[in-house]
């Protein structure tokens, strides 16, 4: 079972969810931006990733520049931000197994197939 967190609203998004479906992926979809993930499931998120926050973050979105953020800062800094303003957290994100992936590229989503 495969935990997708999709905005519908994105291409790159559908298409990774549409790449799953094809491969025969259960997939839950869960709407982070009305079901938003708490931060103790970011950190999850990243652990079962194991990259930095800053590479779960949108940071060309107008608000991460408008609260400030920077690339620089501390993990915690950018987990919180994105609990708060689930906007923030790169899309699509997978995961399953103790495993998450990013989907950019969206082939990179079959690593957990």
């Amino acid at each position: 079972m495969i935990e997708y967190w999709h905005n519908p609203r994105c291409s790159k998004s559908r298409l990774g969810l549409a790449l799953l479906e094809e491969r025969g992926a259960e997939v839950t979809v869960r709407k982070y931006l009305e079901d938003a993930p708490s931060l103790e499931e970011l950190r999850a998120a990243q652990a079962a990733a194991g990259i930095p926050a800053i590479q779960m973050m949108r940071t060309g979105e107008k608000l991460f520049n408008e609260l400030e953020l920077s690339k620089s800062d501390a993990d915690e800094v950018l987990l919180a931000a994105m609990a708060e303003h689930p906007i923030l957290i790169e899309r699509p994100l997978a995961l399953s197994d103790g495993k998450a992936v990013i989907g950019r590229p969206t082939e990179a989503l079959l690593d957990l197939l």
